[in-house]
C-alpha cells in the first residue's frame, strides 16, 4: 500500500489552512462584526445566522452527492479547489463589506452575500473533506492526516486572529467598516492561493470508477443508505452539539474579553491564544492517546475540556493571566480529541461501502458538514437570543451585570454542559470491527514527521 509523504500531508493540511483563513473569520468575528460594526441587532443576527445556515446545510449535502458522481482527470474531489477556490476568496471579502443601502437592504444585503459564501465553501470544503479516503486506504494513516489538516486549520485561524483586527485598523484608517472589508480582500487572496497549493500538492490515488447507473438512483436513495446506519446517525448527532458548544466558545470570545475582562486591547492575544493552542493540540493526538481506543480517549478529552471550562467561569475578571492559560487548556484539549472525531467518518464510509456496495466519500462527509452548519446555525441565534434576553447593547462601552453573566455563561457553562452530553451520545456508536482500533501504529509511524 502507497505511503502518503511528508510533502502530501503538509499539501492536504494546507486545503484546511485555506478554509479556516475564512472560516475563522467567521467563528471568531462574524457575530460581533454584525452587532457592533454592521449595524444588526442582536436579535436579526442570531436570527440571520439559523436562517441562512439551515439553507446552506442543504446546499452542503447536494454537494456531497455532486462530489461522489464526479469524474474528471485531474481525479474526483480536487477537481472542485480548482474550480470554486476564486468565487470562495471573492465572497469571503464581499460578506464583510458594509453597503449603504439603509437599515433594510443593509439586512437583506446580509443575508444575501453570507448565503453565497457559505455555499461556495461546501463546494470546496465538502470535497475537500471527502478527498482524504481517496489519497489513502489506511485508517491509521488517515488519523494522521487529520492531525495535519487540523493543525493547519488552526495555523490558519492563527493568522486571522493576529493579523484581521490590526488589519482592520491599519488599513480602514480609522473606518472600521472599510477596514474589514480590505482586511478580507486580503485574507480572501490568501485562502485562495493556499487552495489552489494544496490542489497541486496532492493526488488521488485511489479513485474507484463511478457506475454511471448510480446518477440515477437518485440522493434520496444515497441518504436513505446513511439513514441506516447507527454510527453515521450517532456522529451526526454529535457535530451538532459539538459545534453549538464551539460556537459559543469561540463566537462569545470576544463578547467575554471586552465585556467581562473589560480588555478590549487583549483581543487578539486571547484569540491567538486560542488558535495556537488549536495548533499545537493537533500534533498532539497520537502523543496523548496513541495506547487508547480512539472512542474512550474522545470522550476522556470531553470530560476534561468540560471541567476546566465550568472552572473558569469561576475566575475574577482581574486575573488575566490566568484565565488566558485556562483558555489556552481548554482549546489544546479540544483540539487533541478534534481529529479522532473526524477519523471515524472514515470508518462509516468503509462499513457503508462494504454493506451498501456504494462509495458515499463525498455525500458522509457533506452530510456531517451539513450537520455542524445547523449547529452553527442554533449556536449562533443562541448567542443572539440569550445576548438580548440579558439586555445587551451593541457597541456599548458598558453593560448590565445580566448582560454581562450571559456573556460569561456563552464562554464558559453553557458549552460545557453541551460537550459532556456528547458522551450520552457516543453510547450509542459501535466500535469498528478492525482489530486495531487504537492509534499506536499511527504513534510510531508520525515519530520521525515531528523532527
Amino acid at each position: 500500500m502507497s505511503k502518503l509523504g511528508f510533502k502530501e500531508r503538509i499539501g492536504y493540511g494546507l486545503g484546511d489552512g485555506a478554509s479556516n483563513i475564512i472560516w475563522q473569520t467567521i467563528m471568531l468575528f462574524m457575530a460581533y462584526f454584525y452587532t457592533d460594526i454592521y449595524g444588526l441587532s442582536a436579535f436579526h443576527m442570531g436570527t440571520m445566522f439559523l436562517v441562512v445556515r439551515v439553507f446552506d446545510a442543504f446546499a452542503d449535502v447536494y454537494a456531497g452527492y455532486l462530489a461522489d458522481h464526479t469524474q474528471t482527470k485531474y481525479g474526483q474531489f480536487r477537481p472542485y479547489l480548482l474550480w470554486f477556490s476564486l468565487p470562495f476568496g471573492i465572497f469571503g471579502a464581499l460578506t464583510f463589506y458594509t453597503p449603504d443601502f439603509g437599515e433594510t437592504g443593509k439586512i437583506i444585503y446580509a443575508y444575501i452575500s453570507y448565503t453565497t459564501l457559505s455555499v461556495f465553501y461546501s463546494l470546496v470544503n465538502v470535497p475537500y473533506c471527502a478527498m482524504i479516503n481517496n489519497l489513502s486506504q489506511d485508517a491509521n494513516e488517515r488519523v494522521s492526516m487529520q492531525s495535519y489538516r487540523f493543525a493547519f486549520a488552526a495555523l490558519g485561524g492563527i493568522i486571522v486572529s493576529a493579523v484581521a483586527l490590526p488589519l482592520t485598523k491599519i488599513l480602514g484608517n480609522g473606518d472600521l467598516q472599510k477596514g474589514y472589508f480590505y482586511g478580507m480582500i486580503l485574507m480572501g487572496a490568501l485562502s485562495t492561493v493556499l487552495f489552489l497549493i494544496c490542489f497541486a500538492m496532492t493526488k488521488e490515488r485511489y479513485v474507484k470508477e463511478i457506475d454511471k447507473t448510480q446518477k440515477f438512483s437518485g440522493i434520496y436513495k444515497e441518504l436513505n443508505i446513511l439513514l441506516k446506519d447507527q454510527n453515521w446517525r450517532c456522529i451526526f448527532s454529535l457535530n451538532i452539539v459539538n459545534l453549538i458548544a464551539g460556537i459559543l466558545k469561540t463566537g462569545g470570545a470576544m463578547y467575554f474579553v471586552n465585556y467581562y475582562l473589560h480588555r478590549p486591547d487583549l483581543v487578539s492575544v486571547v484569540l491567538s491564544i486560542i488558535l495556537g493552542a488549536k495548533f499545537i493540540g493537533s500534533m498532539f493526538t497520537t502523543t496523548l492517546y496513541g495506547k487508547l481506543d480512539r472512542l474512550l480517549a474522545y470522550k476522556m478529552a470531553m470530560t476534561g475540556q468540560a471541567a476546566v471550562m465550568i472552572a473558569l467561569f469561576f475566575v475574577p475578571a482581574d486575573y488575566i493571566v490566568l484565565t488566558c492559560v485556562v483558555v489556552g487548556i481548554i482549546h489544546f484539549i479540544n483540539s487533541t480529541a478534534t481529529p479522532l472525531q473526524w477519523s471515524l467518518l472514515s470508518d462509516i464510509i468503509d462499513n457503508v461501502e462494504k454493506k451498501s456496495g456504494k462509495s458515499l466519500s463525498g455525500l458522509v462527509f457533506s452530510t456531517n458538514i451539513f450537520a455542524i452548519k445547523i449547529g452553527i446555525a442554533i449556536g449562533g441565534a443562541i448567542i443572539g437570543w440569550l445576548l438580548t434576553m440579558g439586555g445587551y447593547v451593541g457597541n456599548a462601552p458598558v453593560q448590565t451585570e445580566s448582560a454581562t453573566l450571559v456573556v460569561r455563561l456563552i464562554f464558559t457553562v453553557i458549552p460545557a454542559m453541551l460537550l459532556l452530553s456528547l458522551i450520552l451520545i457516543l453510547k450509542k456508536y459501535r466500535s469498528s470491527e478492525e482489530p486495531d482500533n487504537s492509534l499506536t501504529r499511527i504513534a510510531a509511524e508520525n515519530e520521525p514527521a515531528r523532527h
